[in-house]
């Protein structure tokens, strides 16, 4: 994986979600690990949950890249996802949340455990949190592999911020992103956010990224 000082500035202005573009910390080692171990794994349904931003579907995508796989998003889950479950050894699930049809869901979870499929579930709460109204996908859902990506220390911050500006194209200097780091809040949408107005006022200043816009985006 990438170490800081690897980590070019030759990115797209789409975000990457290659295996060497993302970085891995303490808080999100056990998920990643996970991924690199597949098919090892004692069961075959993986509920990787963390908050918006932190890297489940960076996670998912280097799943997809090494092995194939159908990959999913809640709203594509209705009647007809079945048949198309059945042609595919891996299945990804991403953003899934308590609005998702419970039944649909929960014949999905009895077609990967009677098929030997193996099947990924992202979302933002732990399942086995969530009331789900149907008893038996309730039951289930306690049954799964959990993975939690933890809130990010100063060595994830830090990757995280020079890969949303590579991302963007735009370099930045290591003493300012240290600056940065000790003033952010520790949540990958407030880092998202926080890099998107940065980056917004760099622009409608048409200046390079500087103390100064850093500490007028902070309000200091």
């Amino acid at each position: 994986m990438s170490e800081l000082n690897q980590l070019l500035f030759n990115f797209n202005h789409k975000q990457n979600f290659n295996y060497n573009d993302f970085y891995v910390s303490k808080s999100n080692f056990f998920a990643f690990k996970l991924i690199e171990e597949w098919p090892k794994w004692e069961k075959n349904i993986l509920n990787i949950y963390g908050e918006s931003f932190s890297g489940k579907s960076h996670l998912s995508n280097i799943f997809l890249q090494k092995n194939k796989a159908l990959k999913l998003n809640n709203k594509d889950i209705n009647s007809d996802i079945i048949s198309k479950i059945k042609i595919h050894q891996n299945i990804i699930i991403d953003d899934l949340d308590d609005k998702i049809n419970e039944e649909i869901l929960y014949s999905i979870i009895n077609t990967i455990d009677q098929d030997n499929k193996y099947l990924i579930l992202n979302s933002k709460i732990c399942l086995n949190k969530i009331n789900f109204n149907l008893k038996d996908l309730s039951s289930r859902s306690k049954n799964f592999l959990f993975a939690k990506i933890d809130k990010p220390d100063d060595e994830l911050i830090f990757a995280l911020i020079l890969k949303n500006f590579s991302d963007r194209q735009v370099k930045i200097e290591k003493k300012i992103i240290d600056f940065i780091i000790k003033r952010i809040d520790r949540s990958y949408r407030k880092i998202h956010e926080f890099i998107y107005k940065i980056d917004q006022l760099s622009l409608k200043k048409k200046k390079s990224i500087d103390f100064n816009i850093i500490k007028e985006v902070l309000g200091e």
